[in-house]
């Protein structure tokens, strides 16, 4: 589960993201376009094109969370 106390960064992915992807598709722009680690103690939060709804991506403990 989301532990906020242990969360140090949170990152806003610019731009709207394909909300088709998953947890690997995120983490792999998460790697490729943020250039950072997904398995990170931090948050990756990402919008869709109407600007509407969000995913936030977030590696804790050995588990990786996706919540919408």
């Amino acid at each position: 589960m989301l532990n906020i106390d242990k969360v140090k960064d949170v990152y806003l992915a610019c731009g709207a993201s394909d909300f088709r992807k998953s947890i690997d598709g995120l983490a792999l722009i998460v790697e490729t376009q943020l250039k950072k680690d997904s398995y990170q103690n931090a948050l990756f939060v990402f919008c869709n094109k109407a600007m509407n709804r969000l995913k936030v991506l977030h590696f804790d403990e050995g588990n990786i969370f996706l919540f919408f």
